[in-house]
């Protein structure tokens, strides 16, 4: 019986904020980022960024955003 190894962990950041400009990323206040969440792969980080994206919507100037942390943690890693 074959085992597969785990799927490697690509650590990915979901956070965001109202922003001072629309075509900008300078946020407003930063004392109130909403850090979402650091989440295991980009699916679960996309849902969780859609789900908070949604949630916001009537606010145009609020803007969440997906950071791929593992590219920081080993740049050197080119296959992801």
């Amino acid at each position: 019986m074959a085992t597969e190894a785990p799927a490697k962990q690509l650590l990915h950041l979901v956070f965001g904020g109202e922003l001072t400009d629309l075509g900008g990323t300078e946020f407003k206040d930063l004392s109130k980022i909403d850090m979402v969440g650091v989440f295991p792969n980009y699916a679960t980080a996309y849902t969780a960024w859609k789900s908070k994206a949604q949630q916001t919507v009537d606010n145009a100037h609020m803007r969440y955003f997906i950071v791929h942390m593992h590219r920081m943690l080993d740049p050197d890693d080119s296959k992801h």
